[in-house]
């Protein structure tokens, strides 16, 4: 993958606090970058400074190669942004703003009534074309804002808050939009929805107080979780001790807790008592496969497995609180 933007010690100050403090990372194409933190710890300011509209006061940002400060326009060419608020010219209808979008990034005639078409085709806008945008609502306000960010086709996009305001149906078409752009282009995408990091982004970089805390794939976050791959066993007829005894000794496994028994019929049962378990795993290896060997082994009757991915959130909270706390 080529490298489409590259941010080395990024520093930015508002009077005696310091917003961004550092910051360094890179985005190759065909990777969709989750950018993620707490409010006020310096997300937007750094997707600001990415794009170019605020200067930073110490670092460098390049984009497709070409330095954001030195050579904007060139850089700015390269670069699809929907800002926070995606602010628009609310007289205009939305197909007038998307044609002035397309004319001010250099596309006339049949060229840029193309472009116009395809976009808003793709952002699902045709219902509200000649709507002017001060009566839509909010969701279809951010669509707007997201067509004229793809609509002259960038290799990079920086998306902030992308899907806020959109109801699920619409957070599903832009999530698949974004699935579909991403192995042409590199995509940092800023969000307070950890369900987005899984539903769309191929890496998540976590910064609080200005600083990078965390940065790596969604599924090395989820293993940072305390319950990563614990394994939940619903048994019906089967001695709590014994059950316990036996899964502990399965290879992997680090503890077994029980999460109560009861005797109800549950789910289409006999009666017999039903027995939950919770298997911890050692250093959260996947314990499943080895678990079930037992299952097997000793012929229980088992109404239900799962295992566990680990919660973003909880990882979240433990990876930032600390900050948080200080600031």
């Amino acid at each position: 993958m080529s490298e489409l933007v590259r941010i080395e010690n990024l520093v930015k100050h508002f009077g005696p606090i310091k917003a961004v403090d550092g910051v360094s990372f890179s985005v190759a194409r065909g990777e969709v970058l989750g950018f993620l933190g707490p409010n006020g710890a310096g997300k937007s300011t750094t997707m600001k400074v990415v794009t170019g509209f605020l200067s930073a006061d110490s670092g460098r940002v390049s984009v497709g190669g070409e330095d954001i400060a030195a050579n904007p326009i060139a850089a700015k060419r390269r670069i699809g942004y929907l800002p926070e608020g995606a602010p628009l010219y609310s007289d205009m209808t939305t197909r007038a703003f998307l044609e002035f979008t397309a004319a001010i990034r250099g596309f006339g005639g049949e060229e840029k009534r193309r472009r116009v078409a395809d976009t808003v085709t793709r952002v699902a806008l045709e219902s509200v074309l000649e709507q002017p945008i001060e009566t839509l609502s909010k969701g279809f306000k951010r669509r707007v804002g997201l067509a004229q960010s793809i609509l002259h086709d960038p290799e990079v996009l920086v998306l902030d808050e992308p899907t806020d305001g959109l109801d699920p149906n619409q957070k599903h078409e832009v999530r698949s939009l974004i699935r579909e752009m991403a192995p042409r282009k590199a995509i940092v995408l800023s969000t307070h929805l950890l369900e987005e990091v899984d539903a769309v982004c191929t890496r998540a970089v976590i910064i609080s107080a200005g600083r990078i805390v965390s940065d790596g794939t969604p599924e090395a976050l989820h293993a940072r979780a305390a319950g990563h791959n614990a394994v939940t066993l619903v048994l019906r007829g089967v001695e709590s001790e014994a059950a316990r005894a036996a899964l502990a000794a399965a290879q992997g496994v680090r503890a077994v807790e029980e999460l109560g028994a009861d005797g109800g019929a549950g789910r289409g049962g006999n009666g017999a008592e039903v027995l939950r378990l919770r298997i911890l795993p050692e250093d959260g290896r996947a314990v499943a496969a080895e678990v079930s060997q037992v299952v097997r082994e000793r012929g229980w009757k088992v109404e239900e497995l799962t295992v566990d991915r680990g919660r973003l959130e909880d990882v979240f909270r433990s990876i930032t609180a600390p900050d948080r706390t200080r600031s």
